[in-house]
């Protein structure tokens, strides 16, 4: 079932193909962040930091808007992956005509809704009075990606499946010189200012599906995707959206906290806004090092416990974690080291600088903490428990947040808001040990031992 690009995931050793699944991955996050920071970046130096702030402030609404879609990508990888556990040839074929299916529905779900709520959220966020034209036009513009976004994350999710994770670097590699090419010719040259930049956003975004969907189109495997015969699945539809629906809205109300703590950060003011989204610029780069080794342990946990090789997924989580812990660490350290330097590149307002390095020092410093429950909820995820690893960061991370804005005292320091992250971090890492223990119990514990046959598809 596998392409020339895939990677072999049930047999040998495991320590170095996960890293070679691993690095596409993380760098394809930063390539797709980069997307964003470039967005910041010039606008922050040429429009201004009025536009930097509208830039910014969209970045929980946009998560907020995607994410429960995103989520559903990772059901697709779960789902694919599983199948090719099995040697399941007929599921994998039906499951990937589900993906593109569910992929176009909820485009176009998408942009409606982003064009509908643009402006009543950003004003319900008391975005700044003096940005909030700009950021309702930038949001509007770049919910007419949403779409090509949503589908090539559909399109990598099938290609992760498989252990293909380069191709789709190399599609983001494209796209994203596209985006910094029309980001400098829309703002410097043409004056675009946040208009210039969102509609590089879009035109990058078409880029890349469409190269991912011609990657897929003329594939050779199972995986290939078969334009002409695309029609709804509502079983294969129904797996995907059991493993995708919780890690989905898990996503979605972890965005719903951010946007409230964007909230209590505007009322800092706009300067306290746009040093906020230079410095999370880099808690997302460094995420997405987290997410890479969580995307590899969802991937290489689906193959083996689909194939019932249940040793090799207690390998991977332990593998994943050592990975994902000390990878994030040194980038942990090493931004926070220079903050000075890395903020600069956003912005060279002190006022802003030093709301930036507030950030840097109270949340980034310490991200490595969230490794732990990233890496057992992809584990669970990847042996068909989706609905408890959901449920367990909706409470620990995003629960607590809402809690914590909600009783912020009006006297209380821009760092003590921000002091939440780490502390809802680690209450989400007690809460997934114990939970991943139980779990891991229900396994059969015998070198060799193999799930039973039941118990190795993806409900």
């Amino acid at each position: 079932m596998g392409t020339k690009n895939s990677i072999d995931m049930l047999r040998g050793p495991l320590a170095r193909p996960m890293m070679m699944f691993a690095l596409p991955l993380i760098a394809s996050g930063v390539l797709q962040q980069s997307f964003n920071s470039v967005d910041v970046a010039v606008v922050g130096r040429f429009a201004g930091s009025e536009a930097l702030a509208a830039v910014g402030s969209n970045g929980p609404v946009i998560g907020l808007l995607i994410n429960m879609f995103i989520g559903l990508s990772v059901g697709v990888n779960v789902v694919i992956a599983n199948y090719i556990g099995q040697r399941n040839a007929r599921g994998v074929r039906a499951a990937v005509s589900a993906a593109a299916v569910l992929a176009i529905a909820s485009g176009v779900l998408m942009v409606a809704v982003a064009l509908a709520i643009a402006r009543p959220i950003l004003e319900a966020l008391d975005t700044p009075e003096t940005v909030l034209d700009q950021a309702v036009s930038y949001l509007r513009i770049f919910a007419l990606g949403m779409p090509f976004m949503i589908i090539y994350n559909f399109g990598s999710a099938i290609l992760r499946s498989v252990g293909d994770t380069r191709r789709p670097f190399y599609s983001l590699v494209a796209a994203g010189v596209v985006n910094v090419i029309l980001n400098l010719v829309f703002v410097i040259g043409f004056g675009m200012g946040v208009e210039g930049v969102a509609w590089a956003t879009v035109i990058s975004n078409i880029v890349n599906s469409a190269i991912v969907t011609t990657l897929l189109a003329r594939e050779k495997s199972d995986i290939r995707l078969d334009l002409s015969a695309l029609r709804p699945n509502w079983q294969q539809m129904r797996k995907i959206a059991s493993v995708g629906i919780p890690a989905g809205l898990q996503s979605t109300v972890f965005s719903i906290s951010n946007v409230f703590i964007l909230s209590a950060i505007n009322s800092f003011g706009a300067t306290a806004a746009a040093g906020s989204a230079a410095a999370i610029n880099y808690e997302l780069y460094c995420y997405f090092v987290i997410n890479a080794f969580g995307q590899t342990a969802v991937a290489f946990t689906s193959q083996n416990y689909g194939a019932g090789q249940i040793n090799r997924c207690r390998r991977i989580f332990h593998l994943s974690l050592l990975y994902s812990v000390s990878t994030s660490l040194f980038l942990n350290i090493l931004i926070a080291w220079q903050s000075g330097f890395f903020l600069s590149a956003f912005t060279s307002d002190p006022d802003v600088l030093f709301f930036a390095a507030e950030r840097v020092a109270t949340v980034l410093l310490f991200q490595a903490i969230a490794c732990y429950y990233e890496m057992a909820g992809s584990s669970m995820r990847g042996l068909g428990h989706s609905m408890t690893p959901a449920l367990i960061t909706i409470f620990g991370t995003c629960v607590l947040r809402l809690i914590w804005v909600g009783f912020f005292p009006a006297g209380a320091s821009f760092a003590q808001l921000l002091a939440v992250y780490p502390v809802s971090w680690t209450l989400t890492d007690l809460m997934m040990m114990a939970a991943y223990a139980r779990i891991r119990r229900q396994l059969p514990a015998e070198e060799g031992s193999e799930a039973p046959a039941t118990a190795r598809g993806i409900a």
